[in-house]
């Protein structure tokens, strides 16, 4: 039986999941404009494996959200999970945290575009299709007007930018998801669960979250 804990902490969001056999079966999380993700974090990893009937040796892995995102709150998740890893002997799979947003959306065409909120016009940001693969890779980018002009299909948004963004992307073809704020542990289940089958996993020891913290003014790469 593989069990997965499933660590959410690049947003505002703190959150926490248990995952058998690829399948969410608990999630604790909370999204605070003040940033709790210290004092709740192992609460809720607590909570969880008590309220589940296990404890932390029947984890076959652990997994976390690897960033882009707040800095911070990378560091609080990322030192949690290799801490478990550590002390359980046990894999850490690292998680795109934009995949993770963007699995909260089912859509038949068109493109998923999540965006993670940085600073003033700035966001962090990826494109996929409706079966999750990217179609661009993850960047630090300026919204203005013209972002995503060569886009033709129909674009879904997603993420914790709507309030600033939609008032410049205005297209026919731009959709704002607004229920779809933060990324969430409960959809790194079945993610996490695929990496452990194929051992895509990373190194304890070596593992750094991505930052992606140097913003530049440049054109994005058009998709492919």
């Amino acid at each position: 039986m593989s069990y997965i804990l499933n660590i959410e902490t690049a947003t505002k969001n703190c959150s926490v999941a248990l995952a058998k056999e690829g399948q969410t079966i608990l999630c604790k999380e909370i999204a605070e404009e003040g940033y709790s993700h210290a004092e709740r974090l192992h609460v809720f990893i607590e909570e969880i494996i008590k309220e589940a009937g296990i404890t932390l040796q029947d984890l076959s892995a652990i997994a976390v959200s690897q960033g882009p995102g707040s800095y911070t709150g990378l560091r609080i998740g990322v030192s949690a999970a290799k801490g478990l890893c550590y002390a359980l002997d046990i894999p850490l799979i690292a998680i795109d945290t934009l995949q993770v947003l963007a699995s909260q959306v089912t859509v038949s065409s068109g493109l998923i575009i999540p965006m993670i909120d940085a600073r003033r016009m700035e966001v962090y940001s990826a494109v996929f299709n409706p079966n999750l693969e990217k179609k661009r890779e993850v960047c630090a980018e300026i919204i203005t007007e013209n972002s995503f002009e060569e886009v033709q299909e129909t674009v879904y948004f997603v993420g914790d930018c709507a309030e600033k963004c939609k008032s410049v992307l205005t297209k026919k073809n731009h959709n704002f998801l607004e229920h779809v704020k933060y990324p969430s542990a409960k959809e790194m289940s079945m993610l996490s669960y695929h990496k452990l089958k194929t051992s895509d996993t990373v190194d304890v020891a070596y593992f750094e979250p991505y930052y992606l913290k140097d913003f530049m003014i440049t054109t994005p790469k058009k998709l492919a």
